[in-house]
């Protein structure tokens, strides 16, 4: 493929059953053919999307002291905030070009699960920050729901077997700003080549020239959405539980010509996560005798334990 597919959400959820049918289709296609695709008919509405925004670059646009006071030591960056250069790609030493936030999951009903995962992190300054944040996250994660019910069925599953995973999961909202940049950078780019960890990924921002995704024949093409469109990914848990059926494809964020080093970008990816004792164990009916057994039994949470030290942000 040189090119990223578009679907449109409304299709799988207008109650039409040949619509439906040819939503998941597509979109199963998409995913096992390049990984990657551009989706409308999403839960977000357009004032939210402003919102966010809005929040985003208030926070991003703090004084570095100010920010600096919600990067919380010892929980290996999953709530609140990252500074510049923190977070490196598998492999990397050089710092990725960027600073973020990290929202993670509002709990409802589980106690346990409460505990489990870090508070979320208030802004003081800036009043409608986490409430703008808590209600994207809960629109996003309802989009990836739907569209995980559709891999489900592409992949002969029940419809809903995701659901008892992803409900009160591990997912992370991510706003990025990826600073201008003011001298020319040692072999760092915004954000280098990497797969994602999680089942799925939903990008807000990829609307200008940036992320590029690697085809299989190791080409980079750019992801270019619509204003109204989401990226949405494989990522290696979905890849890994599939024994790589759906591909977890290699993306990048490059940095800009030079005549556009002056100014920030701004991107927003929603890594879905599972539950911590999701098993990834490869599905048995995606495993066959042209198709080994690729990956040993894990859980989700193993997983992510192992990535994020892959990543340095938490030591062994």
């Amino acid at each position: 493929m040189d090119t990223i597919p578009s679907v449109d959400l409304r299709e799988f959820t207008s109650g039409q059953p040949d619509r439906k049918l040819k939503f998941t289709q597509d979109i199963g296609d998409a995913f096992e053919q390049i990984g990657f695709v551009a989706l409308s008919g999403h839960f977000l509405s357009n004032e939210l999307v402003e919102e966010l925004y809005a929040e985003i670059k208030g926070f991003f646009g703090l004084p570095q002291h100010i920010k600096d006071k919600y990067e919380i030591e010892g929980i290996g960056g999953q709530r609140g905030y990252t500074s510049f250069g923190k977070e490196h790609a598998k492999g990397r030493k050089e710092g990725d070009l960027k600073e973020f936030w990290h929202f993670g999951q509002f709990v409802e009903n589980d106690p346990v699960l409460e505990a489990e995962y870090p508070a979320n992190v208030k802004v003081d300054e800036l009043p409608n920050f986490n409430k703008v944040g808590k209600e994207t996250y809960k629109m996003l994660e309802k989009t990836a729901q739907y569209v995980l019910r559709a891999l489900a069925l592409h992949l002969d599953l029940e419809e809903t077997y995701f659901d008892p995973y992803i409900t009160n999961g591990n997912s992370i909202l991510r706003p990025i700003h990826y600073p201008p940049i003011t001298q020319e950078p040692k072999n760092a780019v915004r954000a280098a080549a990497h797969g994602d960890i999680n089942l799925i990924t939903l990008l807000m921002g990829a609307h200008g020239k940036g992320l590029q995704v690697q085809n299989h024949r190791g080409e980079w093409i750019d992801a270019v959405a619509r204003p109204d469109q989401l990226m949405i990914n494989v990522g290696d848990m979905l890849s890994r539980l599939t024994n790589d059926r759906l591909k977890s494809t290699i993306h990048r964020v490059v940095n800009p010509p030079k005549e556009l080093w002056g100014v920030s970008r701004y991107s927003i990816p929603f890594f879905m996560h599972p539950i911590s004792q999701m098993p990834l164990n490869c599905l048995e009916h995606c495993v066959d005798d042209e198709h080994p057994k690729h990956y040993a039994d894990i859980s989700a949470g193993e997983f992510l334990h192992e990535r994020l030290i892959e990543l340095g942000l938490i030591k062994k």
